[in-house]
């Protein structure tokens, strides 16, 4: 099984990044700009579509507002993952900062370079929306 792990700096108070991480149906508005295009939450089910094209199915399986810490599994998508389980946390940097860590464990292997690949575009873009959010 595969790790992969994002630790965004994200010039913003973290206040204002864990509202937009726990905004769960508004990830192509206020989380992942650009990367996202479109979300949809029904219950415990978010639909996720990214610029590709490509639409995600995930669980959403833990919203902690005292550790700032969102856990959801992919539970169908174009990548044919047996596994995935992914967490995002927001954690307090000084007063106008904050670190965004980003968690993904995931199975076959053979996916650990697309998921990377995925992270790190949605790393950039959670870092320019985030940011974007306290000007």
């Amino acid at each position: 099984m595969a790790s992969i792990r994002k630790d965004i700096l994200i010039d913003s108070p973290a206040a204002h990044v864990w509202a937009a991480v726990a905004d769960t149906g508004a990830v192509h508005q206020r989380l992942a700009r650009g990367f996202v295009t479109d979300t949809q939450v029904d219950g415990d089910t978010r639909i996720v579509t990214f610029v590709t094209g490509a639409v995600a199915r995930e669980l959403l399986v833990d919203i902690d507002e005292q550790m700032c810490r969102v856990a959801y599994a992919v539970v169908d998508s174009p990548l044919g993952l047996r596994h995935h389980h992914a967490t995002m946390q927001v954690v307090e940097d000084g007063a106008s900062q904050c670190r965004l860590v980003w968690i993904a464990d995931l199975a076959p292997d053979s996916a650990a370079p697309t998921v990377e690949g995925m992270m790190a575009q949605g790393a950039l873009a959670m870092q320019h929306s985030l940011a974007a959010v306290s000007r």
